[in-house]
C-alpha cells in the first residue's frame, strides 16, 4: 500500500478524526486571540470576522463528532 493511500485511510479512521478535532480546537485559540484583540480595539468588523470563524470551527467539530458516533455505530453486536 502506498503512503498516499495510507494517509487517506488515516484521515477517515478514528485516530485521524480525533486528530482533526484537535486541530480544529487548536484553531479556536487563534480565534479567541482575534476576538480579544477586536474587543480591545473596538473593531466591529474584525469582531464579526472572528465570530464567523468561531461558528465555522464549532460546525466543523460538530461534524467530526457526528462522524465519530457513526464509526461507533458499525458494531453489529451493540444492538
Amino acid at each position: 500500500m502506498s503512503a498516499i493511500k495510507k494517509a487517506k485511510g488515516f484521515k477517515k479512521s478514528r485516530p485521524g478524526t480525533y486528530l482533526s478535532i484537535a486541530g480544529s480546537l487548536f484553531g479556536a485559540v487563534s480565534v479567541a486571540k482575534q476576538v480579544k484583540k477586536a474587543r480591545f480595539e473596538n473593531d466591529k468588523l474584525q469582531l464579526a470576522d472572528a465570530l464567523v470563524s468561531a461558528a465555522a470551527i464549532v460546525t466543523g467539530v460538530a461534524l467530526l463528532v457526528r462522524e465519530l458516533k457513526r464509526m461507533g455505530d458499525d458494531d453489529v453486536l451493540a444492538d
